[in-house]
């Protein structure tokens, strides 16, 4: 769920909260009015018995009766920050100074801190630099002050050098007169999450608050939104939900929910599988992610493995840090990892965003130097894979207001952040617009489509594993939908990659991405059937390589390579026949030739691994059995392959 700042005024709130104690109201006052000095003295005991209307209505008569009372207006102010009407408090301050700069230096302090957060940085740049012309400041104090100070010219420098930024409302079909705040999009940027929140209902207390959480989705249909609708039960409940994310193969859902029975500490982490068009229960993601205190704010990496998170939890830096944790092959989450100090600060942290290039984490920040209460930051690994120091989005993305959150597309262009600054239709509503080059990720792009089983037509269930051609290294791992077959797996646009997708009694398929050198990231879309191990069932190895003319395996052959000798050992049964095909570019001869190498080369590799020769055979048919034309490159390419076919399942 997300943490919204109720202490937003906590840092002025607490000196404003000692200027009754500081100023003696028993003592000689500054009017020579009788009636003013009562009305006076009925507004301090009101005030003290937290009887806020009747104060306030005592100490304006006072100030009706005397125009120069400072200390009723001093009060005044202390009183509208309580019941938060900042703009009625900075009034009431500025006419304290105006009457008597002396009588209270800290009021310069209280003031600048007031105009700071509602984005008045030269006025708030003068008071503190009159606070400091005072004697007998203490170092503290100074130090605090000249802080502000920095924030004050970091933000007109901001304001004097803004990025690009042109919000669009999402419309109607999003956004309504509630509260909306955006969760997640899928790579493909057809599906969109996000929160409800009901508007509060006052209670007699002053500052007490009710609300109501859920999550909405919506679908994109002929290029627009559909209306949002409930995501439903059982990932909405009776309770609270919010701060969820999303795999970008849209088939995970990592959800915060606050004080369930089964929790561990005020909020915890859940995770549900799509099934269909429904979610699975949400589950507990266990003791050892989620702490006894508030685990938040879930962002899942592109391949699965990786959550990061925002928690108080202690061992931090701050009041609350991202940090991560990562799942291993033994189906458990790592104990969670502090991101470190070039991420946190003693402040709060909150909201991470991890692209799917899974490079690039966009998240809220308070303590490092921003433009008023919570900043939105990005930051990038750097070639040892260590988080860089954050930079600010700037002016106007980030104001004087509190951004919490940003979710950023796939392919890194487009950003969407929530908002009550922008002309909303409620309270807040969800933006997206055009995220500018400097701020913007790595390029990714996906592959989309559907599992079937070759024979009968029904979908599948598939495995699917993307790895690094260079490293051998998974960076992607997804299950296509139980129900639908459909699929999308997140490509990053920086490496070569082999691409696997497997199911228990099925032949396996492969395919490689060469995206290294990539100029483009237009989607992949591609159906895949999946062959019964039976006899005659054929797949083509697709990430099998070989140099021009050549029958010698480069290394990236190994990855597919060991994938079929993991097959093999799994299915101690089968016999196979390992076929090598070339174009029609040579004479046939040499073809056959070439072809008869190369599939001999991938049945030692197999019988060296410890598969039985016996179960092995390989035929070279040259240009033989083409799949493609050959008139031209692309054809060509598709007709030079290496096959793999099942012979015999005794």
């Amino acid at each position: 769920m997300k943490k919204f700042i109720i202490h937003i005024i906590l840092f002025a709130l607490l000196p404003a909260l000692t200027t009754l104690g500081q100023i003696d109201p028993d003592k000689e006052l500054t009017t020579g009015s009788k009636r003013a000095e009562r009305k006076y003295r009925e507004g301090v005991q009101a005030y003290r018995q937290l009887k806020y209307k009747q104060a306030e209505e005592s100490l304006k008569h006072a100030i009706a009766f005397d125009h120069e009372f400072v200390e009723a207006y001093l009060l005044l102010g202390d009183l509208y920050l309580d019941t938060d009407q900042q703009q009625q408090a900075i009034k009431a301050y500025r006419k304290a100074i105006e009457v008597n700069p002396d009588f209270y230096i800290p009021a310069f302090k209280i003031l600048g801190e007031l105009e700071l957060q509602q984005g008045q940085y030269k006025q708030a740049l003068d008071r503190f630099k009159r606070f400091l012309d005072y004697e007998h400041i203490s170092r503290r104090e100074e130090k605090l002050v000249n802080k502000s100070i920095e924030q004050c010219r970091f933000a007109l420098h901001q304001i004097e050098n803004p990025v690009p930024f042109d919000p669009v409302n999402m419309g109607d079909s999003i956004n309504s007169k509630d509260d909306e705040y955006v969760n997640a999009i899928t790579a493909d940027e057809e599906m969109f999450i996000f929160t409800v929140r009901t508007k509060p209902k006052t209670a007699d207390f002053p500052g007490y608050q009710s609300k109501q959480e859920d999550f909405y989705i919506s679908h994109r249909v002929d290029g627009k939104w559909s209306a949002a609708t409930e995501i439903g039960y059982p990932i909405n409940t009776p309770g609270n939900e919010g701060a969820l994310c999303l795999s970008p193969d849209g088939q995970m859902l990592f959800i915060t929910a606050c004080n369930r029975p089964n929790g561990f500490g005020s909020c915890d982490i859940y995770y549900s599988r799509r099934e269909g068009d429904s979610w699975s229960t949400p589950v507990n993601l266990g003791s050892k992610v989620n702490s006894s205190h508030w685990d938040s704010q879930p962002s899942i990496s592109s391949d699965g493995r990786t959550l990061y998170f925002a928690s108080t939890r202690s061992g931090g830096y701050g009041s609350s840090d991202i940090w991560k944790t990562t799942y291993t092959r033994e189906s458990a989450w790592t104990k969670p990892e502090n991101l470190g100090p070039n991420i946190n600060t003693k402040d709060e942290e909150m909201a991470p965003f991890i692209h799917p290039d899974d490079q690039t984490l966009y998240y809220s920040s308070k303590g490092w130097m921003g433009m008023g209460d919570a900043d939105l930051f990005y930051t990038r690994r750097d070639t040892a894979g260590k988080w860089q120091k954050p930079a600010n989005l700037g002016f106007p993305i980030n104001t004087h207001s509190a951004e919490i959150n940003i979710v950023v597309n796939a392919v890194g262009n487009k950003a969407y952040l929530s908002s009550h600054k922008l002309g909303a239709k409620g309270n807040f509503d969800i933006y997206r617009f055009k995220l500018y080059d400097e701020a913007q990720p790595n390029r990714v792009t996906y592959l989309k489509g559907k599992v079937f089983d070759k024979k009968t037509g029904e979908p599948l269930e598939a495995h699917f594993e993307l790895l690094d051609l260079s490293s051998g290294k998974t960076r992607v791992e997804s299950y296509s939908d139980p129900k639908t077959g459909e699929f999308l797996v997140c490509l990053p646009v920086d490496q070569n990659y082999a691409l696997n997708v497997s199911k228990e009694g099925y032949l396996f398929y492969s395919d490689h991405f060469a995206l290294k050198e990539s100029r483009t990231e237009k989607p992949y879309k591609k159906d895949i059937a999946l062959q019964p191990i039976e006899e005659g069932a054929t797949t083509v190895l697709n990430n099998i390589f070989f140099d021009l003319d050549e029958f010698k395996l480069k290394p990236q052959s190994k990855i597919e390579l060991n994938k079929v000798v993991r097959f093999m050992k799994k299915n101690n049964r089968l016999h196979v026949r390992i076929a090598g095909h070339t174009d029609s570019i040579g004479s046939q001869a040499y073809n056959r030739e070439l072809s008869m190498k190369r599939a001999q080369a991938v049945f030692n590799y197999l019988k060296d691994q410890s598969i039985s020769k016996e179960r092995l055979s390989y035929k070279g048919y040259g240009e033989s059995r083409p799949i493609a034309t050959n008139s031209t490159e692309a054809g060509r390419a598709r007709n030079r392959r290496t096959e793999f076919v099942i012979i015999k399942d005794e």
